[in-house]
């Protein structure tokens, strides 16, 4: 397995492939990984094929962390994360560091995006203009300029023939989609299923924040999804009236509060007034001071 930190060298390597007719299949990642990412990597042998290679990018994007949220604290563990993909029998990782990621000849940052660790004269940034206005985009309104941005920017290094994300961040996976279709990047988007626990909790590399009684408690996450599937294959429900049980639902936990759910057409992400079989749910809860999201095919 190669480590490369170099941008230019992770293009050189994926160019070299290009000319020799070698498929490249591609998990970008934040690193911390888990089952989840590893049934991506699997999903990313598998269709790079018998000579193909798969590339595993470790980098925790500051672009898409807002000042209020998480960056400093996310889970690392380089370590880790080489061991596990070396076991997974990923070809290259490729790990860089903000200043390959974001060059530039200043290092003061710019307060009117207020992206840490992005300096002020990077100015270049890929937006989707519809599917990111809700959900995950009205909660954290910088989050997604900063993911469309990175994932552009890897695909231009990396060079992938297919690119694989979890369904977990269903949002993110479509505006991904949104953006390959708009921008004609040759690469193909597999979207693979939610890895769960035992419980059904989805893993995330945010699950390491719980402690012993809010692991117990975000499981309601899940119970929620089951509850408003199970009411929905009886009879279609009004959607306001279905988030306001669900909001009571939650808050039964006494450590969860819900940031939002809702419902939506699966392809448009257009929010629906009623709640019915083939819709989309998706819904963030804190869970003391971890913020947990997840969602259901209806």
């Amino acid at each position: 397995m190669r480590i490369i930190s170099s941008a230019a060298a992770m293009q050189k390597v994926a160019l070299s492939w290009k000319r020799r007719g070698i498929r490249a299949g591609f998990v970008p990642t934040m690193g911390y990984l888990h089952a989840g990412h590893l049934s991506l990597v699997r999903e990313a042998r598998k269709r790079a094929g018998k000579n193909g290679r798969v590339v595993v990018s470790i980098y925790v994007n500051p672009a898409q962390f807002a000042p209020t949220e998480d960056l400093a604290k996310y889970p690392r563990d380089l370590k880790r994360d080489l061991k596990l993909c070396r076991a997974a029998g990923v070809d290259v990782i490729f790990s860089p560091s903000d200043a390959e990621m974001y060059p530039a000849g200043s290092s003061r940052c710019d307060d009117r995006t207020a992206q840490r660790a992005v300096p002020a004269s990077f100015s270049t940034y890929v937006v989707e203009e519809k599917l990111s206005r809700t959900m995950e985009g009205a909660a954290r309104p910088t989050h997604f300029r900063g993911v469309t941005t990175v994932v552009a920017k890897l695909f231009n290094l990396v060079l992938p023939d297919v690119a694989v994300f979890g369904q977990k961040d269903f949002q993110q996976a479509a505006i991904i989609k949104r953006m390959v279709a708009d921008l004609n990047f040759p690469v193909k988007i597999i979207v693979a299923p939610t890895v769960r626990e035992s419980d059904g909790l989805a893993m995330s590399s945010r699950n390491k924040f719980l402690d012993a009684e809010q692991r117990s408690q975000a499981v309601i996450l899940f119970h929620a999804l089951r509850a408003a599937s199970l009411a929905v294959k009886r009879k279609p429900a009004s959607a306001a009236r279905l988030k306001a049980d669900l909001k009571e639902f939650i808050t039964a936990a006494p450590l969860a509060r819900l940031d939002y759910v809702e419902f939506f057409d699966p392809e448009t992400l257009v929010p629906v007034a009623q709640a019915k079989r083939g819709a989309q749910m998706a819904l963030a809860v804190f869970v003391g001071k971890t913020r947990l999201i997840d969602n259901a095919h209806l």
